[in-house]
């Protein structure tokens, strides 16, 4: 791929930002358990921010819709996205709510568990984004994810499909989808917990995970990428259904793993590969990903992508 058809690519990605405070910890808290002894440290997160870093550092031209506290998690975020040459025009600032955070804890086998307050990324409205569709139309592909209000989702979907851009879909954190919404995706990215969800079957094999891909796309969605964690990925559509084996690597912190995927893959798409190299693409780089601690400090380089076996 030459630098010329990269500087050609778009996408935008419209969704959360947050600020992750993560405790490495020898396991996960049970209920009423205090742990001593972990590591703390914070890192910039949220599935959106995650996604735009994600798709920048792997040299595609990304915008990034977002609603951010006017506090200092807020101006830093700007800052951040800025300096890895995201397009930050539409970042909206909230005087009334704080940015958004997420508490993780990280344990020994790299398993985490997640509680997030949204602050404004909860107050990213239609109303915004009308203001910003200038950038959708700007856009080849729209990326989005549901840590931001459903309604937004739904709007900027319906938007993007009648201006004919690709939508995608990363389903998570895992909530009921309306019809309408999955008819105007253009490929959706559940993993196995948002997939059984949506489609009402339980995965627990590779013609479980077929049943369920097949249900989604009966629903209105041409695409479907179900994600299998340590398994790999399922790539459905057309009625055919293929398995891209997960890269074996030695894990330390999964929390960014979904998000690198989906913006690896929109960048793979992007740039014209079929659905099954951009699958193995983004396994390659969710792979780089849960080497690392942190979410947008776990993001590998194009560079790095591109050597990676």
């Amino acid at each position: 791929m030459d630098t010329e058809q990269l500087d050609r690519l778009n996408i935008l990605v419209v969704g959360s930002s947050n600020t992750d405070m993560v405790i490495k910890a020898g396991h996960l808290p049970r209920p009423g358990e205090t742990i001593v002894g972990g590591t703390f440290f914070m890192n910039p997160g949220g599935k959106g921010a995650n996604q735009a870093v994600t798709i920048a550092r792997l040299g595609a031209s990304v915008t990034f819709i977002c609603k951010t506290g006017s506090d200092i998690f807020g101006h830093q975020s700007q800052q951040l996205f800025e300096e890895e040459g995201i397009n930050t025009s539409y970042i909206f600032s909230d005087s009334e709510h704080p940015s958004g955070v997420a508490l993780i804890t990280v344990d020994d086998h790299a398993e985490n568990c997640i509680v997030v307050a949204s602050g404004a990324n909860a107050n990213l409205l239609p109303a915004d984004l009308v203001k910003a569709e200038e950038a959708i139309d700007q856009a080849d592909i729209v990326l989005m994810q549901l840590e931001i209000p459903m309604e937004t989702v739904e709007y900027v979907a319906e938007i993007a499909y009648r201006k004919h851009k690709k939508v995608i879909l990363n389903p998570a954190p895992a909530h009921p989808l309306s019809p309408s919404l999955l008819k105007h995706l253009y490929m959706i990215t559940p993993n196995e917990t948002e997939a059984e969800m949506i489609s009402g079957v339980k995965i627990t094999d590779r013609e479980s995970a077929v049943k369920a891909a097949c249900i989604l796309s009966e629903m209105g969605v041409e695409n479907v990428i179900i994600t299998l964690g340590s398994k790999g990925a399922l790539v459905y559509g057309a009625e055919e259904a293929d398995f891209v084996p997960a890269l074996k690597v030695e894990a330390v912190d999964t929390t960014a793993a979904g998000d690198v995927f989906n913006g690896a893959l929109t960048v793979a798409l992007s740039e014209g590969r079929s659905q099954l190299e951009a699958v193995r693409f983004a396994c390659k780089a969710s792979a780089i990903s849960v080497t690392r601690v942190g979410a947008q400090s776990s993001v590998p380089y194009r560079s790095e992508v591109d050597i990676f076996e």
